[in-house]
């Protein structure tokens, strides 16, 4: 594995705190001059000025925005430019309801190119590389926006979109690309296809992984199967798209890049601030952003955040792996469980492959959770005693870490649906859902 030495892309990510401080609270008043070009906020700001933020701590006098009130000014109500200005649109699935758009002017893109510029040159990319893009490069910001980071940098791209994993093993073994860029379950998928074809190592140098939770002994296991250097990267559309957050070479939390966004940590009960290293809910304010601005945008993505000095140099608050959405916590029979804590639980166990399905029903009065587990090849067996003692090792350690317990069902290599995107990881057949 190569592990980058350090670098820094531009020296606005190393000012000093006080630094940072006088520049967001600057910008910060500058943001919301435009945001009040948008009805939405006109009105949500109920006649607070720009100048009436004497500091970062008066950021807790404006109001929150939720994804509802993005979707109910649906297309394009939150635009604080003329159309004419739009440099470019990009969007959300609407998997869950209607799409999110995102508007960018020129300056918004170019910004946006930058920040992933610093992440990507903080996790080892530099302009002698090949870069494979495997997201998709349509809508979704995380394709065109890694993208246009790159060529920032001046490294050189194979946009392969997403899809075809045969196809994209080809393409990685034969360009013999230097990073690869996609979910960080579709890498496994990668590595999986790619021993199929008989081709143990790819030239893999770098990976750069982000659009879904991930846990780190799933980093663990996509380094050992790809012999590559893996970081962490995090944004939203809303926001911008990747490029607010990502890790350095020490990989000890990713850098918030606060030159251009504040970010608070939350309780998503009380909405008041938790303290430094507790987890809450992350809420992003933009400062830079032309064409949407965004006030206190509540993520759901539960995290923590931390102050503390980083060995790399840079500045920007470090916050740590997202755990999990406070909407997609799952409560079983009275307790909170996050799919991630069955992440973890799995890839402790040697012969499971990183592959499982949370199905849960409620045939009666109670939840019941089965955990659909794919064995690895080489340990599929017709013994029973085998397969029974490594379901009770499954199970126990489920309960162990999400103190639940479930039906282990264990079946065969390559049965779960693979995505090239973000993996499904739960089906929930509940009528009435918990809150």
């Amino acid at each position: 594995m190569n592990i980058p030495k350090n670098m820094i892309w531009d020296k606005d990510e190393t000012i000093s705190r006080d630094q940072l401080t006088e520049l967001q609270l600057s910008r910060l008043r500058e943001s919301l001059k435009q945001a009040l070009k948008v009805p939405y906020y006109k009105k949500a700001l109920a006649g607070l000025a720009p100048e009436d933020i004497k500091s970062l701590d008066d950021l807790r006098k404006l109001p929150f925005t939720t994804k509802a009130d993005l979707r109910e000014n649906y297309p394009l109500g939150m635009l604080a430019v003329n159309k004419s200005e739009i440099s470019r649109i990009h969007g959300s699935s609407g998997t869950t309801g209607k799409p999110t758009f995102v508007a960018y002017t020129e300056k918004d893109v170019q910004n946006w190119s930058n920040l992933c510029a610093r992440f990507l040159t903080a996790g080892g990319l530099r302009k002698d590389h090949l870069a494979h893009i495997a997201f998709g490069l349509g809508l979704f910001t995380g394709g065109f926006g890694l993208h246009f980071g790159i060529n920032r940098i001046g490294a050189g791209i194979v946009p392969a979109s997403a899809g075809n994993t045969a196809r994209q093993v080809i393409l990685l073994n034969d360009l013999a690309a230097d990073a690869l860029i996609c979910t960080p379950s579709y890498a496994l998928n990668i590595a999986e296809i790619a021993r199929e074809n008989g081709i143990e190592k790819l030239p893999l140098k770098f990976g750069f992984f982000g659009g879904e939770m991930w846990t780190d002994d799933m980093r663990d296991k996509i380094e050992s199967e790809l012999g590559l250097f893996a970081t962490n990267n995090y944004g939203l559309s809303e926001i911008i798209g990747p490029g607010v957050s990502g890790d350095c070479c020490y990989r000890c939390g990713m850098h918030v890049q606060e030159d251009h966004f504040i970010v608070e940590c939350i309780d998503p009960d009380t909405l008041e601030p938790v303290k430094p290293g507790e987890r809450g809910e992350l809420v992003f304010t933009s400062l830079t952003k032309e064409a949407m601005p965004i006030i206190r945008y509540r993520t759901r993505d539960i995290s923590s955040l931390d102050y503390s000095p980083c060995d790399c140099g840079r500045t920007g608050v470090r916050m740590g792996r997202v755990y999990g959405r406070s909407d997609d916590m799952l409560i079983i029979r009275g307790v909170n469980v996050f799919p991630s804590q069955i992440e973890e639980a799995l890839l402790q166990i040697e012969k499971a492959a990183p592959h499982y399905l949370i199905i849960i029903d409620r045939p009666g009065n109670m939840d019941k959770v089965t955990v659909k587990v794919e064995l690895r090849p080489e340990d599929f067996s017709d013994k029973m005693t085998e397969m029974i003692h490594l379901k009770n090792e499954i199970h126990a350690a489920i309960q162990r870490i999400a103190q639940i317990g479930v039906n282990v069902e264990l079946v065969a290599p390559y049965s779960l649906e693979r995505s090239s995107g973000k993996a499904v990881r739960v089906i929930d057949n509940r009528v009435n859902k918990p809150e």
